[in-house]
């Protein structure tokens, strides 16, 4: 064996020894993220942990984050100074970079062996970038709806009420979701992006969606080598083979 073949196999192993905690769409910056309750689940994760970020963790690149944002973000980095974190990007995320990240490991796809893919899943939606003029007017009349006293939610808690046209994106996202794991040779896919929470099977093949921190619940996905569980993150953080056992904070 190579040098090169040695080091892939010893990280591949690795890699498959490890405990995973994967989570999507934090949306840092927007008012409706739920920071206090992952600023909790962070602090509390178990130290042999591996954090994973699956994309859209900020929710606008170039708008300043509120003190709370700051705070969630400044947990992330903290976490990645002593354990590890994955940071995939997102179509929210843009290409941005926290300052002072140099320990965090930043990607656009990350391999658990050939048990699970971890990609955000905006490069398998084929149905809003090719209607911009729709998804534009959308935003413009919901933030309409909230100015004339609309319960406030997040927008794509807002698109849910309109059940065909949500539907049929999930759908498309899951069924090319799919198709690239198979082409990868993976067993299961794990995605985010379309806010909709799901543990299924298609054509034979596991497809995980995430959901979001911007309506609740909020879930994760926890991995280790026997199994790959998504869970509801108040419900996990019950579990003390992953999280340090502590009261939860008010507020969260």
């Amino acid at each position: 064996l190579t040098c090169r073949n040695r080091q892939f196999i010893e990280d591949f192993r690795l890699r498959q020894a490890m405990r995973y905690l994967i989570t999507s769409d934090l949306h840092l910056g927007s008012e409706y993220s739920r920071v206090g309750l992952f600023k909790t689940m962070v602090e509390r994760l178990q130290p042999s942990v591996c954090l994973v970020l699956a994309g859209d963790t900020i929710d606008a690149p170039g708008r300043p984050l509120s003190q709370d944002a700051e705070a969630a973000l400044q947990v992330i980095r903290d976490r990645a100074n002593s354990n590890s974190v994955i940071w995939i990007e997102g179509n929210h995320d843009d290409g941005y970079y926290p300052p002072d990240t140099n320990t965090i490991q930043f990607s656009l796809e990350y391999a658990i062996g050939s048990r699970l893919c971890i990609i955000h899943g905006d490069t398998f939606d084929g149905v809003m970038p090719k209607n911009k003029w729709f998804v534009r007017s959308f935003k413009f009349f919901h933030k309409l709806r909230l100015r004339l006293g609309a319960d406030p939610i997040h927008v794509a808690d807002y698109a849910k009420k309109f059940g065909g046209l949500y539907r049929f994106l999930c759908r498309k996202v899951m069924v090319c979701a799919v198709d690239h794991a198979r082409q990868g040779g993976f067993d299961a896919i794990v995605c985010g992006h379309v806010h909709f929470a799901e543990d299924t099977f298609h054509e034979g093949l596991r497809y995980i969606n995430l959901g979001a921190w911007t309506e609740s619940p909020c879930f994760c996905l926890l991995v280790d080598d026997e199994s790959i569980r998504l869970i509801a993150v108040e419900e996990a953080m019950l579990d003390d083979h992953w999280f340090e056992l502590t009261a939860l904070k008010p507020g969260v």
